[in-house]
């Protein structure tokens, strides 16, 4: 008898995953029959196994479908529920870099983040998607608007009233009790394009340059600008000149979320030229945010990977902590700290602990004498756009409680996350509502600049 996928041997995959190139471009990607085809055969060996049931909502609307049936198999799952689960993935990668025994090399080479990527595709390119869609992962213009100072008032005064929140639900589908970001009368980049320092001297690691090109983001730049500030500061107070590159739009992720692969490519084609004018003259790169760290760290080079330029800012992208940690390792980081900062509650997000780089927030943290940290590994049930939106917020809170109880038991001084979203949506559920303070603002205080 032959032995069939979902109930094979689970050896022979002691190696490190891997992650193939997304042939996007091909012949057969946008085929549905092909599409169908290996998402029946990936969800037969997800059914077998099961052990993603506690991630995100995608399995347990993937199990319940298969367990409703009268055989509890996959054959009699209706093939609508396939876009069902579809829709509840977005993207965080932890099934993959956490969970599966089937991910490459094994032979059965299981990638289900990018197999929902391909229909989130497919879907895309054959119905589009929804108005709200379009103007949540449309950053740029929306950014652009909202931020127009007396434009900013106004959309904020909507965004923080009862009967705001409930016209966005009614017309826009967005959860009434979802965290909305309130928007800056002016952008970071618009306060500090002059801000260029002469560089008097460069002391370079053996893994860092010594000076680095900040890629702002559309939400910090737009929404918190504080926090591109304290890592300027950080690191100018370290001695790493912190530039900016000429333009920057967005990092493209919010349209992997939704499938526009060809609005990613546009975005590319921006940011990859202005980011490699930079590395050219001696820079790093640096981002604050966990997923556009990942997006020039993962998804672009796999989606572009015979593109050298991506692959040059590849090998130059570093979240701001691995940079922090590299610098300290080659003896260039101060730890002259001048206020201690206790307990906090640390949550590190999804986006952040697929990079593979340890937890090196902590670590940095951690050398900030009498501070202790309460590290929480688990998903916040932000996820992008996910929690905003009517349909799915109930699930994101119910992805984020064990977050939220671990950060009220911890009852600590600060409650922090890389993913300053992550740490809106955790200080807006817990028991005593508290904002969070992100970890390059802590580490600002704790140096007293």
């Amino acid at each position: 008898m032959s032995e069939s996928p979902a109930s094979g041997p689970r050896e022979g995959n002691l190696e490190a995953p891997t992650r193939h190139p997304i042939p996007w471009k091909g012949p057969d990607f946008y085929q549905e029959s092909s599409l169908f085809k290996e998402l029946e055969r990936v969800f037969d060996i997800c059914h077998g196994c099961r052990r993603c049931f506690n991630l995100c909502n995608s399995f347990p609307t993937l199990f319940d479908a298969i367990d409703a049936t009268s055989s509890g198999e996959l054959d009699e799952v209706p093939k609508p529920v396939y876009w069902q689960v579809v829709d509840q993935c977005y993207l965080c990668d932890m099934c993959y870099m956490s969970k599966c025994p089937y991910v490459p090399p094994h032979a059965w080479n299981v990638d289900f983040p990018h197999l929902m990527l391909r229909a989130k595709a497919i879907k895309y390119e054959q119905h589009g998607v929804s108005f709200r869609d379009k103007v949540l992962s449309s950053t740029d213009m929306v950014g652009r608007l909202a931020g127009i100072p007396v434009v900013a008032e106004v959309v904020n005064a909507v965004n923080d009233s009862k009967w705001g929140r409930q016209l966005l639900q009614a017309t826009l589908g967005i959860h009434a009790d979802a965290v909305v970001p309130d928007y800056a009368s002016r952008s970071f980049r618009a306060t500090e394009a002059k801000r260029i320092k002469p560089v008097l001297s460069v002391q370079a690691t053996a893994d860092t340059t010594g000076q680095v090109a900040l890629f702002a983001t559309c939400y910090c730049n737009r929404n918190e600008p504080s926090i591109d500030a304290d890592l300027a500061a950080v690191f100018e107070h370290n001695g790493i000149p912190v530039r900016l590159a000429a333009q920057e739009k967005c990092c493209g992720m919010p349209k992997l979320e939704m499938g526009d692969l060809k609005a990613i490519e546009e975005l590319k084609n921006v940011n990859i030229p202005a980011l490699i004018a930079m590395i050219d003259q001696g820079c790093d790169v640096v981002s604050p945010i966990p997923s556009c760290v990942l997006m020039f760290k993962q998804e672009l080079p796999l989606l572009f990977p015979d593109d050298p330029m991506v692959q040059k800012v590849r090998q130059h992208m570093f979240d701001p902590f691995e940079y922090l940690w590299l610098r300290h390792k080659g003896g260039k980081l101060s730890t002259q700290f001048k206020k201690e900062l206790g307990k906090v509650a640390y949550q590190v997000p999804c986006h952040l602990r697929v990079q593979n780089i340890g937890l090196k927030t902590r670590d940095v943290l951690k050398l900030v004498p009498n501070t202790t940290l309460e590290v929480i590994e688990r998903c916040s049930g932000h996820n992008g756009t996910y929690a905003l939106k009517k349909e799915f917020h109930e699930h994101s809170m119910k992805i984020g409680k064990p977050v939220f109880s671990r950060v009220d038991q911890a009852d600590a001084d600060y409650h922090s996350s890389d993913c300053p979203m992550a740490g809106n949506h955790i200080g807006q559920a817990l028991a005593a509502p508290k904002e969070p303070t992100h970890p390059l603002s802590l580490l600002r205080m704790a140096y007293g600049i």
